[in-house]
Order: structure tokens, then C-alpha cells, then sequence
């Protein structure tokens, strides 16, 4: 007995669905992933100045010259400058003393944000000038260069849509479904937290 004609056009339909909803979903996955990566630079990034009003003003025009890329806060002297940059007011500091201009980081905060302000402070220093970098707040030593939340991120995501394709697949519904998925969620959390802490020393 053949199938029903209804059958087979209700298959070709789901088979379409796939072809086409699996690149759309990869389409954004890569975007979502990739996009930020390839469009890495600096927007509204705090930072201090300390020193001399007429150094500081050079400075602050040195950074202002990159329009949107600095939010530039103003320090009367360094040791206010570098609580600032422990407290996480501001990714960085640049000092200007008589014996010259340093740099004050924290790349527990961000590594590549501590890249980045190395870069801009050095561009604008005279030719041949060495601007002194000081690590105030050092990343762990195990993770010396913030990479474990990075590569975090793909693995939790994946871990989210298990977590939903098998909420699916066993049909919970309602109140079962969303208990489920924040337990899950709540005990992936947990479970990457003690691993990245633990193990991997992040």
C-alpha cells in the first residue's frame, strides 16, 4: 500500500527546513562569534591621566584626537591614578613625572584592553622614547593571558543548545521545561567556574 501524498510533501517540506534553517544557524553563530574578533578596537575605553596640567593636557588631546575611542579621567598625582586602575575606575593610567611618562595596567582586567593601551600611549610618546609599563593588577598566573573565559564561550554556548535540543526531544513543556533549563544552566555555570578556577587557575 502506498503512502499518502500528503506524507511525502509533509517529509520534502521538513528536509528543506533543515537544508536551509542549519546554514542560517551557523550564518549566525559565526557572526555572533567572529564579528566582535574582527571588529576589536578601542570605544569609550577608561582611562586615567595624572601629572603637570600642561602634560596632562597634551595628553588628553592626544587622546581625544581618536574621536570615541577613550573616556579620559582626569588624577591629581599617581597614587590616585593607581587606585583608581585597582578599583577597576579605569583599564589603565599614564603618568607624567619629571623622569618621564609610565604606563599603569591591569591586565586582570583585560589583557588585550592592556595591549591596546600600550599601543596608543607608546604612538604618542616622542621617536625613540620608552614608556615604562607597571602591571598594577596581574592576571592569575595560571591564565597569564585571559584566555580561558575567551575560549569559554563557544563551549557554554553549545552547552545551552544541548541543553534546549534535549528539553525538546523529551518533551517537557511549561514549568518542567523552564525549571530544567535553569538547573542545567546553574550547574554548567558551576561546574566551568570550578574548572577554570581549579584546574586551569583562571
Amino acid at each position: 500500500m502506498s503512502a499518502p501524498a500528503g506524507s511525502g510533501t509533509a517529509t520534502t517540506r521538513r528536509m528543506i527546513a533543515v537544508m536551509v534553517l542549519i546554514p542560517v544557524a551557523v550564518t549566525l553563530a559565526l557572526w555572533a562569534f567572529a564579528w566582535p574578533a574582527a571588529r576589536i578596537a578601542p570605544r569609550d575605553l577608561l582611562v586615567g591621566i595624572a601629572g603637570p596640567a600642561a602634560a596632562v593636557g597634551q595628553l588628553e588631546q592626544g587622546f581625544e584626537r581618536q574621536e570615541g575611542a577613550f573616556d579620559v579621567h582626569r588624577y591629581n598625582d599617581e597614587a590616585a591614578a593607581r587606585t583608581a586602575v585597582e578599583d577597576r575606575v579605569v583599564y589603565g593610567a599614564v603618568v607624567v613625572t619629571p623622569e618621564g611618562t609610565r604606563l599603569l595596567t591591569a591586565t586582570a582586567a583585560s589583557p588585550l584592553v592592556a595591549q591596546l593601551l600600550t599601543q596608543a600611549v607608546t604612538a604618542q610618546a616622542p621617536a625613540g622614547a620608552e614608556v615604562p609599563v607597571t602591571n598594577v593588577v596581574p592576571a592569575p598566573a595560571g591564565d597569564p593571558r585571559g584566555s580561558v573565559l575567551g575560549a569559554s564561550v563557544l563551549p557554554m554556548s553549545l552547552a545551552g543548545v544541548a541543553t534546549g535540543a534535549v528539553v525538546a526531544l523529551l518533551g517537557l513543556r511549561g514549568a518542567r521545561a523552564a525549571v530544567t533549563l535553569a538547573g542545567a544552566a546553574a550547574l554548567v555555570g558551576i561546574a566551568a567556574t570550578a574548572v577554570a578556577d581549579s584546574w586551569l587557575g583562571a
